[in-house]
């Protein structure tokens, strides 16, 4: 038979599960390489090339699959004579899903993107799936909320993340993660950490992996309900029986403007337009406008994010630095976030990190050059961390702020006090995400 050839271009997670899903052990095709891209997973592509391991990919790649920087991506169309190159990205402007398009029909090849259709597993368990339309929407706080109301009912619930697996992929094929050893176990980057920390802070159970059947299966054993936790704005794995959609009036516009952003809102039960505190009027009217034009019969809930400091610090006139969540700052295009959000309402002096830089902080801000007033926690390898590290303790600052999801404290040794900062959400309105849930409850678990 002769095999299509295909490279799956993506970011180290939703490519996978597209290969297990839709490609694994399919005789039509043959995958020349999964390329790595370089603007989501800052940091990675610069090392040694990896491959998607022989005991994960199959009988039909003994040798395993290379995975390679996506700057290659010509070379390897013209080089194999590729047929088919499949997007398997998260949170990529239409614009540039299009410009990716272009390289590839240019180069030769057919440029393909697969639904949710194919993709999408079925769970013997009922699924609640939260996801957005873009990354930094508030996704994992509506999650975690979402597993707490579950619990406190009685059921047993089971969080279920999409996957970021940048080390040993064979460990990582399914991992489960319940106390702090955990991390360190499956020596998680901390991108990774700041998905899996709050949960663990919270007592809750999150799986994640390479491998979602395998992972579903595992969780099934241990749950009543499952929580799908869709990374950046990632279509949700496994078919939702209840899907949330988060959506951030503070970019209005995006719920458009993103893939597969405006795929999930198409999707979604129900909207959470969160983050309506920070808000203004006509930016939230532009947002529920899209929505309606997207998707009229979903539920519109309504939240504010609630930021506090921890211990209730007083940061009044303090000089402060800022770190916040590196994903939501980088590829999700935020240039500030709940750290600086909590300086600002605490009439603390945000110090301007730029002259402190060392190393990999410096290559950051150059390539996302909308970063100027704080520090995306990066520590996809442990000179990143160390970079990061040093550049705290080279800031002119009393305090470092923690807006990201992790306690640095457990990372770093940092030469000043850092005071963490939280965040929530809480509905204004009804209906509540509650009442959905009860909806919810009543249709698919008093029964079951």
């Amino acid at each position: 038979m002769n095999r299509k050839r295909v490279i799956i271009i993506g970011a180290l997670g939703y490519d996978f599960h597209l290969f297990n899903t839709v490609f694994k052990d399919n005789e039509e095709y043959f995958i020349v390489a999964f390329t790595i891209a370089g603007e989501q997973n800052v940091g990675t592509t610069e090392e040694t090339e990896r491959k998607f391991p022989a005991e994960l990919a199959g009988s039909l790649y003994p040798n395993g699959i290379p995975m390679v920087s996506e700057d290659k991506l010509e070379d390897l169309i013209k080089k194999y004579q590729v047929d088919e190159v499949v997007f398997a990205y998260s949170d990529v402007s239409h614009e540039e899903v299009m410009h990716k398009a272009s390289r590839a029909l240019a180069a030769g090849a057919n440029y393909r993107l697969i639904s949710g259709r194919f993709t999408q597993l079925k769970a013997n368990k009922p699924v609640v799936a939260i996801c957005a339309v873009r990354t930094g929407c508030g996704k994992s706080q509506v999650s975690r909320a979402t597993y707490r109301y579950l619990k406190n009912k009685g059921y047993k619930v089971v969080a279920i993340r999409e996957p970021m697996p940048y080390g040993d992929l064979v460990q990582q094929n399914v991992m489960r993660f319940e106390n702090y050893d955990d991390l360190d176990k499956y020596d998680c980057t901390i991108e990774e950490r700041e998905e899996y920390e709050p949960y663990i802070e919270q007592g809750l159970v999150i799986y994640s992996g390479v491998d979602y059947e395998k992972i579903i299966r595992e969780a099934e054993k241990e749950a009543d309900v499952i929580i799908f936790d869709g990374g950046n704005n990632e279509i949700s794995f496994y078919i939702p029986d209840l899907l949330f959609i988060v959506v951030d009036p503070l970019r209005p516009g995006h719920e458009v403007l993103y893939h597969p952003g405006e795929v999930n809102a198409r999707y979604a039960d129900a909207f959470v337009i969160n983050k309506m505190n920070n808000a203004k009027a006509e930016d939230v009217k532009i947002v529920e406008d899209n929505l309606k034009a997207l998707n009229p019969n979903a539920t519109k809930i309504f939240t504010n994010s609630i930021v506090t400091v921890e211990n209730d610090i007083d940061l009044n006139g303090k000089k402060v630095i800022v770190v916040e969540d590196g994903p939501t700052l980088t590829h999700g295009n935020m240039s500030i976030g709940a750290g600086f959000v909590a300086a600002i309402n605490n009439g603390a002096e945000i110090v301007d990190p730029r002259p402190y830089l060392t190393g990999a902080m410096k290559l950051v801000f150059e390539e996302f050059p909308h970063i100027t007033q704080i520090v995306p926690a990066m520590g996809y390898n442990e000179q990143q961390i160390k970079d990061m590290e040093e550049t705290l303790n080279n800031a002119e600052a009393e305090i470092v702020i923690d807006g990201s999801p992790i306690n640095l404290e457990k990372l770093i040794k940092c030469n000043k006090p850092i005071v963490r900062v939280n965040y929530d959400i809480e509905s204004i309105k009804s209906p509540t995400i509650e009442q959905v849930l009860d909806k919810f409850i009543d249709k698919c678990l008093k029964n079951s």
